[in-house]
């Protein structure tokens, strides 16, 4: 389930809820009773295993390397 941050208008508290894509978002700080709002915030995940472009696709050996293998990605 994704994680959400949310911010009090009232009282800047900020606080996370993990989600269902299907809940209804929060509406009501949990300190103080204000309204929050959803916060936008960086994402962090990484690709791992085999198949993505630098590992599945690019080639191993022979020939010229695309820049974008050559680059890492």
């Amino acid at each position: 389930m994704p994680m959400y941050e949310y911010r009090c208008q009232s009282c800047n508290h900020q606080f996370e809820l993990r989600q269902k894509f299907s809940d209804a978002p929060a509406t009501e700080c949990p300190q103080c009773g204000g309204v929050v709002e959803k916060m936008i915030s960086q994402t962090a995940f990484s690709l791992k295993g085999e198949g993505w472009f630098n590992s599945g696709y690019c080639p191993s050996s022979g020939g010229p390397k695309p820049a974008a293998c050559s680059a890492g990605g």
